[in-house]
């Protein structure tokens, strides 16, 4: 695998970062995930916006113009030999504070720390979408947004890891966080909607999640297929009566849940508006790519 460090490409054995790196003490960075469809990346901009947006909220300045992005993606997965008819591209872009002396003042860190990974996505088996996934109701909170903004989508990932072992230990796909009103928030990778006697409900931005950007793309296309959608603010009680309920984000798209807490949701199946708008996904698809 060739990484991007900094200010080149390197071998994986070489793509080595000092152990005073802020990034590696305090989890001071931030980061964005994006996948291509054969050579066109999905969502290019609207991910590279983002990742300026969460790195601007932390006082990070990225050093890489942001005319210089496309060109250096698309390097990324040709040396990769990834993006291409044989194997979409799976990229993660992670800017740390750099390294510097042991303390919290960010002016320790002369120099920001830049990283491009690249590899062969591996989206979930075509069984989960066909029988959908099972979920549980973490202990774990949500992080409250006034201590650390859900818009950040920061390199600490520590939150949704503890959700995440309770998924594990649970033997289910994952966990849904609730905020600290014991309102519905997210997974701890994908944001979350439910479907209530026709109408498509998601939790609003306002109760602490990320504004995900296949998420943005999925309220759309259910608004031109004149399905109701409804932004607010839902309890743990109104998704175990959902009629049909599935996750998404970028490199799984929209997946199917079928049970919550080992309560079936709905009939216990992908449903109907779910699968409706997996299709409506699929046949737009091109329109979001570069």
């Amino acid at each position: 695998m060739w990484i991007y460090l900094n200010d080149r490409f390197v071998p994986e054995e070489q793509a080595l970062v000092s152990v005073f790196d802020h990034g590696f003490l305090y989890g001071d960075g931030v980061y964005e995930t994006i996948r291509s469809y054969g050579a066109r990346i999905f969502m290019r901009d609207q991910h590279i916006t983002r990742l300026y947006r969460s790195a601007e909220a932390i006082g990070l300045a990225i050093p890489i113009p942001r005319k210089s992005w496309p060109d250096l993606l698309h390097d990324a997965m040709t040396r990769n030999d990834v993006g291409d008819d044989r194997r979409d591209a799976y990229l993660r872009i992670t800017i740390t504070r750099g390294a510097g002396q042991i303390g919290l003042d960010p002016a320790l860190c002369p120099t920001p720390t830049v990283v491009i990974m690249t590899k062969p996505l591996v989206p979930p088996a075509p069984a989960l979408y066909e029988q959908g996934v099972a979920l549980v109701i973490a202990q774990t909170r949500r992080n409250l947004p006034s201590a650390l903004s859900p818009h950040i989508k920061a390199t600490n990932f520590l939150n949704n890891i503890l959700a995440k072992r309770e998924a594990i230990a649970a033997r289910v796909f994952d966990s849904v966080l609730l905020n600290w009103e014991g309102h519905v928030t997210e997974c701890t990778i994908s944001n979350l909607f439910f479907v209530t006697s026709g109408r498509l409900r998601t939790p609003s931005v306002a109760c602490g999640i990320l504004d995900g950007i296949t998420r943005e793309i999925v309220m759309q296309l259910a608004r031109d297929e004149g399905i109701p959608v409804e932004e607010g603010r839902f309890t743990a009680a109104d998704l175990s009566q959902a009629d049909e309920c599935f996750l998404t984000n970028t490199s799984m798209e929209i997946m199917p849940a079928v049970s919550i807490d080992r309560k079936a949701i709905g009939s216990g199946t992908p449903g109907p508006v779910t699968q409706r708008l997996r299709a409506l996904f699929a046949l737009h698809r091109g329109r979001f790519l570069e």
